[in-house]
C-alpha cells in the first residue's frame, strides 16, 4: 500500500507540475507559476544542505557562499565577459564547484559545531569581498543583465523571456538534479555516506575514506547549491551579494527541518510550505515568521523526521493495520519436565575470635 500510494502522488504530483502553466492559467492564478518556479529552484537549494546534513551528517551554515558564486557566474558571464546563454550556465556550475573544493579540503577535516562555524566564517568572508569589489559584483546594486537566447534556428529563437519556456527549463534541470541525487543516495557511495552520519568512527574501521567521503559529498552539495543559484539569476536576470549572507543558509536548514532531512522530497516539502505561509501571510501578518518558527518547534517535538517522515510512518501504521497486528514473539521458557538441580550453598568458615 505504500509503494502504491506514493507512486500514486508522485504520478500527480509529475502531471500537475507538466500542466501547472495551465492549470493556473484556468484556475484565473497565472501568477502563481512564478511562485511555482521559485519553490523549484529553493527546493533544489536546500536539497544540497541535506545531502550534508541529512545523509552525511555535516551541518552547513556555507551554502549561500555556493549559491551566490553560481549567480555571479551566470551575471558577471552575461553582463561583464559576454559569454552566451550555455557558457555563462556553466560558469555558474564551474565556480562554486571549484570553490567548494577548495573549502571542503579544508572544512571537512571538522565535525560538528566547529564546520558549521568554519563554514559561515567562509560564507561571511565572501560576502563581504562581493559587497566591496563594486566594479566587479556592482556591490550593494548587484549586477543586472539581459538574458541572452537558449536557441537560435534561423529567424526562431527560443529565450528563457517565454515566462512558459523558463518553467519548464527550470523544472526539467531541477527534476534531473533530484533524479542524480536520488541514484546518487542509493549507490554505494550514498550507503558510505550514511556510514559516516551514523558513525565515522567505525566506517574508518570498516576502510572508508571518511576525510575523502565527506569532500565529495561538500563538493557535490556545493555544486547543487550553485545550479540553483545560477537558475536563481537565469530566472530573476539579477545577482546581488545579498543571497550570500549566511541567514540564506540557515533558510535552507530550517525547510530540510521541517520537509524530513535524509529524505529526497523532505527538503522539496518543506520549502513548499514555508513560501507558500509567507506568501499568504507576509501581506496580511508582518510578523509571520513567527508562525515558521513555531512550525519548527513542533516538527522538532513530534515529527524528529519531518513531514515526509511523518508520512512515512502513517503509511507504515496503516500497512500494519490492513496485513494484521502481528503475533507476539514467544518468551523463551524453561523445559518444565527438566527438574532442576538445586543451587550448591557456599560453606562459610566462620572464625572465632579470642579475646
Amino acid at each position: 500500500m505504500k509503494f502504491l500510494v506514493n507512486s500514486t502522488m508522485l504520478v500527480g504530483l509529475g502531471i500537475f507540475l507538466c500542466g501547472a502553466p495551465w492549470i493556473l492559467e484556468a484556475l484565473g492564478v497565472g501568477f502563481w507559476l512564478d511562485i511555482l518556479t521559485e519553490i523549484l529552484i529553493w527546493s533544489l537549494f536546500a536539497a544540497s544542505i541535506n545531502l550534508l546534513f541529512g545523509y552525511t551528517g555535516l551541518l552547513s551554515f556555507g551554502q549561500a557562499l555556493f549559491f551566490g558564486l553560481g549567480m555571479y557566474g551566470v551575471a558577471i558571464g552575461i553582463a561583464k565577459l559576454g559569454l552566451g546563454f550555455w557558457p555563462a550556465l556553466a560558469l555558474g556550475l564551474i565556480l562554486p564547484t571549484v570553490m567548494a573544493a577548495l573549502i571542503g579540503a579544508l572544512a571537512v577535516r571538522l565535525t560538528w559545531h566547529y564546520f558549521a562555524i568554519i563554514t559561515l566564517v567562509f560564507s561571511q568572508i565572501f560576502y563581504f569581498i562581493a559587497l566591496s569589489s563594486k566594479e566587479l559584483t556592482g556591490g550593494d546594486d548587484g549586477t543586472p543583465f539581459s538574458m541572452p537566447p537558449m536557441f537560435t534556428f534561423g529567424e526562431i529563437e527560443m529565450s528563457m523571456t517565454n515566462f512558459t519556456t523558463q518553467y519548464f527549463f527550470i523544472l526539467l534541470m531541477v527534476t534531473l538534479a533530484f533524479f542524480l541525487m536520488h541514484r546518487l543516495v542509493r549507490s554505494p557511495l550514498g550507503r558510505a555516506f550514511v556510514a559516516i552520519r551514523e558513525n565515522d568512527a567505525r566506517a574508518e574501521m570498516i576502510g572508508l575514506n571518511v576525510y575523502l567521503l565527506r569532500l565529495i559529498s561538500f563538493i557535490t552539495a556545493g555544486a547543487l547549491a550553485g545550479l540553483s543559484g545560477s537558475l536563481f539569476a537565469l530566472f530573476g536576470r539579477y545577482a546581488s551579494a545579498t543571497y550570500m549572507f549566511y541567514h540564506v543558509s540557515g533558510e535552507g536548514v530550517v525547510w530540510t527541518i521541517i520537509g524530513g532531512a535524509g529524505t529526497i522530497l523532505g527538503p522539496a516539502v518543506g520549502t513548499a510550505l514555508v513560501i507558500l505561509v509567507r506568501e499568504e501571510l507576509s501581506n496580511v501578518w508582518e510578523h509571520y515568521q513567527i508562525l515558521v518558527g513555531l512550525i519548527v518547534i513542533l516538527t522538532v517535538i513530534f515529527a524528529p523526521r519531518g513531514l515526509m517522515g511523518l508520512w512515512d510512518n502513517m503509511l507504515t501504521r496503516l500497512d500494519a493495520l490492513r496485513g494484521g497486528v502481528a503475533a507476539p514473539v514467544p518468551e523463551k521458557t524453561s523445559n518444565s519436565n527438566q527438574k532442576r538441580k538445586p543451587k550448591p550453598r557456599r560453606k562459610t568458615v566462620r572464625s572465632e575470635v579470642r579475646t
